[in-house]
């Protein structure tokens, strides 16, 4: 396909919203590393937002070159970079640069790269590619294992870095398995143990038990006029839920790290003593809580553009990075935050738009693969800023200061656009 022909076929509309997501968070990556005294130009590489511009530069250099490539070649080499980038994470053990306590980049002298975050188009690529090849039955147990390999793989390196919140990241792709028919069984056993877990954090075994046996009991009730009802499986399945419930406890006190357990505590309200929980707060729980303030000052329309003052004042920590959302509920208060939530939503379901028009396999299933990444991590970003959820550190996408996520994001993007551009063709 010529580039005219792909400038007329891209999708215009969802390039746009990267453009303005990129470009209002820039705005306020100057404002929350702007000082008074400092440099007057916004290209002075000196500074993070001068550098977040030759960011920005190179990754619209770059989706111009992921558009330009023919759309065979992901699909050709996808397996080819994968394991590029596994052996870039696992370089890492010996040639990584340790920032903030994780072991997470390659020092390039000008730039310091993340492999985690090439990772996550290659992994949607390799998982794409598996998946749509004519010799996979998602149906088959074995076939289902070697999808949760190409899956797991990339994050059990990215965990001893340690880096658990970009681990997290790739488990978004079992979406992608699930819209291609994994059974929902595993779904539903997955939610069922994340829903044990929590409860028995918060109101122990000896109550999550009596739950369990009071809703076995009427589901035993109103089912067995209609049929009959195995009682073996059902005794089975309670079995296992209160074991799992009872290992709860000991994994949470012997497994998790202290900061862990506190986050926990923070989120759940498990500390019922109001000083250790006021104290859990203002350590573990600091950057949420200053976050919170934050988001809470700017009212309606926030205090406006370079005045806000505890964005000025360095309040939220790390606000250039993970917390950028609270910058824009500080200065563009209710109005701004809604501004931002409504183009992700409406980028991420232009994408399930763009996804189910696709009439190449391997195009849909690395259509999902970037809205699962995408929406886990607007979903997890915005919701720790806000204390919704506990605090998780990943950035939020074409937002957060970084070269190596806002590239990874834009190939992860743009890639899927030349693939939805070339939609009509026949390629294989």
């Amino acid at each position: 396909m010529s580039g005219k022909s792909v400038l007329k076929r891209v999708d215009w509309l969802t390039v746009f919203i990267f453009l303005m997501l990129i470009s209002i968070g820039w705005l306020n990556i100057y404002s929350s590393t702007f000082t008074e005294g400092g440099s007057s130009s916004i290209f002075d590489f000196s500074e993070l937002y001068g550098k977040q511009l030759f960011f920005m530069g190179v990754s619209l250099v770059a989706a111009f070159i992921f558009l330009s490539l023919e759309a065979h070649f992901y699909e050709r080499f996808s397996s080819l970079l994968y394991i590029i980038t596994m052996v870039l994470l696992l370089g890492l053990f010996l040639f990584g640069k340790t920032i903030a306590g994780a072991t997470s980049w390659y020092n390039l002298g000008f730039f310091n790269l993340q492999p985690s975050e090439l990772a996550k188009f290659t992994t949607a690529l390799a998982l794409a590619k598996y998946l749509s090849d004519i010799q996979t039955d998602i149906k088959r147990v074995k076939d289902q294992l070697f999808a949760l390999l190409i899956i797991l793989i990339p994050a059990l390196l990215i965990i001893p870095q340690p880096d658990p919140g970009s681990a997290l990241v790739f488990m978004a792709l079992v979406f992608v398995l699930f819209r291609e028919g994994f059974p929902l069984f595993y779904l539903g056993i997955a939610l069922l143990a994340v829903l044990i877990f929590i409860t028995t954090l918060m109101f122990g075994t000896i109550w999550v038990s009596i739950s369990l046996a009071l809703i076995i009991a009427t589901f035993l009730l109103v089912k067995k006029a209609s049929f009959k009802v195995p009682l073996l499986p059902l005794s089975l399945f309670f079995i296992i839920a209160v074991v799992f419930s009872l290992s709860v406890n000991f994994v949470f006190e012997n497994v998790f790290e202290q900061r862990h357990r506190d986050r926990f505590s923070l989120w759940l309200r498990l500390e019922k003593d109001p000083e250790k929980l006021d104290e859990i707060r203002k350590t573990i729980g600091y950057n949420t809580y200053q976050s919170e303030k934050a988001i809470e000052s700017g009212g309606g329309f926030g205090k406006g553009f370079l005045e806000g003052t505890r964005t000025k004042g360095d309040f939220v920590p790390e606000q250039h990075t993970d917390y950028i959302f609270s910058t824009v509920g500080e200065e563009w208060g209710f109005v701004g935050t809604a501004t931002v939530v409504i183009l992700f939503t409406i980028l991420l379901l232009r994408l399930v738009h763009l996804a189910e028009r696709q009439k190449n396999d391997f195009s849909r299933m690395y259509g999902y693969g970037v809205i699962s990444i995408l929406l886990i991590h607007y979903f997890i970003n915005v919701g720790m800023v806000t204390g919704i959820l506990p605090t998780i550190g990943i950035p939020l996408p074409f937002f957060s200061y970084g070269g190596s996520a806002l590239l990874g994001f834009t190939a992860l993007l743009f890639i899927f656009l030349k693939l939805d551009a070339n939609r009509l063709n026949e390629w294989h």
